[in-house]
């Protein structure tokens, strides 16, 4: 583990091309806005940054002012992230750190965490929203990798570049075009039609791939995509199957022996998704039975947790399957985009109250207030507890600027502007509120 103070300034040169370029420019001027205004003891916010987050982040955060950052370039177990995130503020992870229930219950000063990742299976989010700590990703910074690679591995198993590769280092000469082909002209289908599956649409039409989709959600087809109503339809007719689903009980085995086996014989299935998607055991059975002839698969229903650790697949061996370690969105390009986009997130939320973009805190979106206490109370989701909100502020006789409140099933989020000549006793008086669970001044 060590503090982090060097080595920033070639990312500072990068962030402030992305700030010009107009990546982050509304946050951007947003902080500058607030630069004056704010009067958070930023000396004193402890941020711990786990599994390597990309140096983009840090250097986000020392712009703004934090210095008390450690980073850590792997993950801790549940233990030892329980002792060391007793006095942490803001904490940044990855996939393979734990947010347990029992680590969260320990984050007594924990305001917000940020996945720099796209997903948050590794967060206990039932208790992050009972304890009212804001938990961000980045669900879009890595879209334009996937794609890419998705592209890639259809040409390379188009053409058996898998085999003709090992054959070489074998030192066997296999100059043969039987059974390799171009993409272009042939059919691709591409299971769900969100941010990642549209990129692909878009990049196999450039090389001349005709597309077609399946979403269980109506969606707007980009250049000449098909939508196909029916799933079977698309795998009866398409020459390459992409899947771009998340992870949820519907999704579950959604590509077991019996659909595969509705596929056209001698086409090629893609798993960029998540590991349960697609039965592994099913797509080994039909490789070797040549219905199959070709797969790539990144993701896996059991992953080692470390470099170190084996990796076992019922897929290991068989000819033309390419197998990856989880890496469709790990470039270094996603990983700048990611870090950039969750500590913006983080950093919003510290010093504004914004909580655009939280999966546990209800989303509000703030405007600077010059002149102003802003107030922050996290509270149970119960009647009433607005209302004694006004009350308390009325009986102080606070004059309010502005308030907004938002709400899920289970917490609210209501935000407080107040005339700066109001009583100190305002805090106070909101940390008394019935069923509450966070409240902060924020300036």
């Amino acid at each position: 583990m060590e503090m982090v103070n060097t080595g920033l300034k070639s990312v500072n040169k990068k962030l402030m091309a992305r700030h010009q370029v107009g990546l982050i420019c509304c946050t951007y001027d947003y902080f500058c806005a607030m630069e004056n205004a704010t009067s958070y003891p930023k000396e004193k916010i402890n941020i711990l940054l786990l599994e390597g987050v990309h140096p983009s982040a840090i250097q986000l955060f020392h712009d703004h002012g934090y210095h008390s950052i450690e980073s850590v370039k792997g993950s801790l177990t549940e233990e030892e992230l329980r002792n060391r995130i007793r006095n942490i503020h803001l904490l940044g992870i990855r996939s393979k750190t734990q947010l347990t229930g029992s680590v969260l219950q320990s984050a007594g000063k924990l305001l917000a965490a940020g996945a720099f990742c796209i997903g948050t299976n590794q967060v206990d989010m039932k208790s992050a929203i009972a304890s009212g700590i804001a938990i961000f990703n980045s669900p879009y910074s890595n879209t334009r990798s996937v794609a890419e690679m998705v592209i890639g591995l259809s040409i390379m198993l188009a053409r058996r570049i898998p085999e003709k590769n090992q054959a070489a280092h074998l030192g066997l000469w296999d100059k043969t075009s039987e059974g390799c082909n171009e993409v272009r002209g042939k059919t691709l289908g591409i299971i769900g039609y969100g941010h990642i599956g549209s990129q692909v649409s878009v990049l196999a039409e450039s090389i001349g791939m005709r597309v077609v989709f399946y979403d269980v959600e109506p969606k707007l087809s980009l250049g000449n995509a098909t939508r196909i109503a029916q799933l079977d339809q698309l795998l009866k007719t398409s020459d390459i199957v992409t899947l771009h689903v998340p992870g949820t009980a519907d999704t579950k085995n959604l590509m077991d022996l019996n659909r595969i086996r509705k596929m056209k014989k001698g086409s090629i299935l893609i798993n960029l998704s998540r590991g349960d998607v697609a039965d592994t055991a099913a797509i080994r059975k039909l490789i070797l039975s040549h219905h199959l002839r070709g797969a790539a698969v990144d993701v896996f229903a059991n992953e080692p947790k470390a470099n170190n650790d084996p990796f076992v697949s019922d897929l290991q061996g068989l000819p033309n399957v390419i197998l990856t370690p989880h890496i469709g969105g790990s470039t270094m390009e996603a990983q700048e985009n990611i870090g950039i986009d969750v500590a913006t997130k983080l950093i919003s939320f510290l010093e504004t109250g914004s909580s655009t973009g939280s999966l546990s805190v209800p989303a509000l979106s703030l405007p600077v207030q010059q002149n102003a206490h802003r107030m922050l109370h996290i509270h149970r989701n119960v009647p009433g507890v607005l209302s004694e909100i006004n009350g308390l502020l009325s009986g102080l006789k606070a004059n309010i600027l502005g308030q907004y409140l938002k709400t899920n099933n289970d917490i609210g989020y209501v935000v407080v502007d107040i005339d700066k000549k109001t009583s100190s006793r305002a805090l106070s008086a909101l940390k008394n509120v019935k069923h509450t669970i966070k409240v902060r001044q924020l300036y």
